[in-house]
């Protein structure tokens, strides 16, 4: 039955083998479980259900990607769009969480169309990819900044914006134990490290009391607070269009660069560098986004950790059905997930961080016409606090610097179509 499900021996794996890298990805991804529910509570929505609304929604996500799409990439709610949905949508916008959870609703639906109707291949290829640098950095940046915040590494000045925190204080200084921690792990290779160091920091508070016990094992906590709670009506709103638009762009851009990616690594690619069945692992990740929002959670995303498996020689749909598996058994882990506290998921989030900055390095920085659009929309999202914001302010500078420096022709119609979508937004309705 495997076989036939999977074609194990036509990618030259086996069951053992990709058992092993299913593992392996969970290890290295299965922070979110801890990471989720904490940044998503802020906006009040209840922690336990958010919990299981993670855990299932990157169940659903894995077993379409590995029963109908047959590649060994692993999906949950991805970070920066998390961060996104509740420090800008809900805490900055003054949305209530369930708008947003329409929102990320019809994102999904979005997706789906795009993908049914092909049109993701248009959109894809006509946007420069110094642009899709930079928004991967500034959403990048956009983490390090909630992260420094959580941990009260980085505060709130009236003067000057922002000042150093007080880092003799536990927060502050267990968040930073919690990054080196990472830093050090990842540097050594070492599986899970991220997973590990979070538990790390917060059984150093638990000894020091300032985390509460509250066990390891039990029943999953009702998913009833959030199921279903999603406000597509509220979403329609006109200042929700950006948002909604972020949402698509940022899933869009972010799963269509990692499917490469992880293909590439594990020599999946055709002939042509094209990437087989890659509309049905799109709707992969579209119906866990669209299962996700219905269940209480942000955008569900494909991570680029999946790679952790396919170096172990996970090849094929059968690893992200474990990874799918192991995220049904976390479900009965809640207790442990309560307990992990802002400041121990903030190394993640800075680890995350440092990540997605990387990208930077294929920018073509002789090139000043490329450069400083990458830049602007780098810097706007933290400043700006907006993630939709930086998007657009990007696309508008990206358009003018060509115009302005004689390169019109280099923009493509969808950059015409974005920069000017993104005027008028901002000027009609700012904020």
């Amino acid at each position: 039955m495997l076989e036939k499900l999977f074609k194990l021996s036509e990618h030259n794996t086996s069951l053992k083998t990709e058992v092993i890298a299913g593992f392996t990805t969970f290890l290295t991804m299965a922070y979110i479980i801890f990471v989720n529910p904490s940044m998503l509570s802020a906006t009040e929505m209840d922690p336990g259900a958010v919990f299981v609304a993670t855990c299932l929604a990157a169940a659903i996500g894995c077993f379409i990607m590995g029963f109908y799409a047959n590649y060994p990439v692993a999906l949950a709610p991805g970070m920066g769009l998390n961060a996104f949905f509740t420090y800008v949508v809900v805490l900055d916008m003054g949305y209530t969480w369930q708008v947003a959870l329409g929102a990320v609703f019809l994102s999904g639906i979005c997706f789906t169309l795009l993908s049914l109707f092909k049109i993701r291949e248009w959109i894809i290829n006509s946007i420069p990819l110094p642009m899709r640098k930079g928004i991967a950095a500034g959403i990048g940046l956009f983490l390090a900044l909630i992260a420094l915040k959580n941990a009260g590494i980085v505060v709130q000045n009236p003067a000057t914006l922002v000042s150093l925190g007080d880092l003799t204080k536990l927060p502050a200084a267990l968040a930073s134990l919690g990054f080196f921690l990472i830093i050090a792990l990842a540097h050594y290779r070492i599986k899970g490290g991220v997973m590990i160091a979070i538990l790390v920091v917060t059984a150093i508070g638990i000894i020091l009391g300032d985390v509460q016990y509250a066990g390891i094992i039990s029943m999953p906590p009702s998913v009833a607070p959030t199921f279903m709670q999603m406000d597509i009506a509220g979403a329609f709103n006109v200042g929700m269009i950006s948002v909604i638009f972020a949402f698509l762009f940022v899933d869009l851009f972010d799963t269509s660069g990692t499917l490469i990616a992880v293909a590439d690594k594990a020599k999946l690619l055709d002939k042509d560098g094209n990437l087989p069945r890659l509309n049905r692992a799109l709707l992969a990740d579209s119906g866990a986004s669209i299962a996700g929002s219905m269940l209480g959670t942000s955008t569900t995303t494909s991570y680029i950790e999946s790679v952790a498996g396919v170096a172990e020689g996970g090849r094929t749909g059968l690893t992200a059905v474990v990874v799918g598996l192991l995220f049904l058994l976390a479900l009965f882990f809640a207790p442990l997930a309560g307990m992990v506290p802002a400041y121990a998921t903030a190394g993640a989030l800075l680890y995350v961080a440092v990540l997605m900055v990387g990208g930077l390095k294929d920018i073509n920085w002789d090139d000043i016409t490329e450069a400083a659009p990458v830049v602007v929309v780098a810097i706007m999202m933290p400043l700006t606090f907006s993630i939709a914001n930086g998007i657009a302010i990007g696309f508008i500078t990206f358009a003018a610097i060509k115009v302005f420096s004689g390169k019109s022709k280099e923009l493509s119609a969808s950059v015409w179509f974005l920069a000017v979508l993104f005027l008028a937004k901002l000027i009609f309705f700012p904020g």
